[in-house]
């Protein structure tokens, strides 16, 4: 198990907010978090503290003045930790380029590749000649609907007919470098994590996975890593310190390191 940090941005300012909560027609969301500090500040933090893979979020739907503003800041990650961050939010095959030579080491995906409520092969095609599978993340984050998890889409606003399984993960391992999977049901709550969920992808063995949602507590973290057996890497966004919580980031990646 790793540590990922992350950067969230929305209307150009990095924020922690409730996930289910962002909503494009009145440009709106439930704010845990509004930093003072722009996305430089902490991509040069975990520079420092020698923590790679991360992720920057981009929240604005592409096309705004908001998602503008937003990629500036990411821009600034970017610039202040150049490799060790991945950038995603509005991201394509025509587009991705632009982020890769700015310094992300990877582009994350959801919308461009599941829409319509379907994987769209002939898209995903043309991003790993684009990008190169070396450099895509897939992010496969879900909400549960009818007792199963489907993927969703539009910055969680839309499901697609897509079920997460570990069929779907075998599936698409030759087309990308890893996973990210955000539980968006409990994304930004602090109330423990989706259990059922983790229990899905503790059997997959393949891809490094990221899981982000709903730790709120060390005992949370630990629970993560015994439930996967240590195999699924874990970011916290809310519940961290530096973001207004309470867990501290230097004894997060110690449960981590020594359990």
């Amino acid at each position: 198990m790793r540590f990922r940090p992350c950067i969230d941005i929305h209307d150009g300012q990095v924020k922690q907010i409730v996930g289910s909560s962002l909503d494009d027609r009145s440009d709106s969301a439930k704010e845990n978090f509004v930093s003072a500090h722009d996305a430089g500040y902490f991509a040069s933090m975990y520079r420092e503290k020698d923590l790679p893979g991360g992720h920057v979020i981009m929240l604005n739907a592409r096309g705004t003045d908001e998602y503008e503003a937003s990629k500036r800041q990411a821009m600034l990650a970017l610039e202040a930790y150049p490799g060790g961050l991945m950038v995603g939010g509005g991201l394509n095959d025509e587009n991705v380029g632009e982020f890769l030579d700015a310094g992300a080491s990877h582009g994350i995906f959801t919308s461009f590749i599941f829409s319509d409520g379907q994987i769209q092969m002939d898209r995903l095609r043309r991003l790993v000649r684009s990008a190169g599978r070396e450099h895509i993340v897939l992010d496969l984050s879900c909400k549960k609907r009818d007792g199963d998890y489907y993927v969703v889409t539009d910055r969680w606003q839309k499901f697609t007919d897509q079920k997460l399984s570990l069929d779907l993960l075998r599936y698409l391992e030759d087309s990308c470098d890893e996973y990210l999977i955000h539980a968006a049901d409990v994304e930004g709550k602090k109330a423990g994590a989706d259990e059922q969920l983790l229990s899905v992808l503790a059997d997959y063995d393949g891809l490094p996975v990221t899981y982000a949602g709903g730790v709120g507590s060390y005992d949370d973290l630990r629970e993560i890593k015994k439930l996967t057996d240590g195999r699924i890497d874990v970011t916290i966004g809310s519940a961290l310190d530096i973001f207004g919580g309470t867990l501290e980031l230097e004894q997060i990646l110690s449960i981590i390191e020594k359990g």
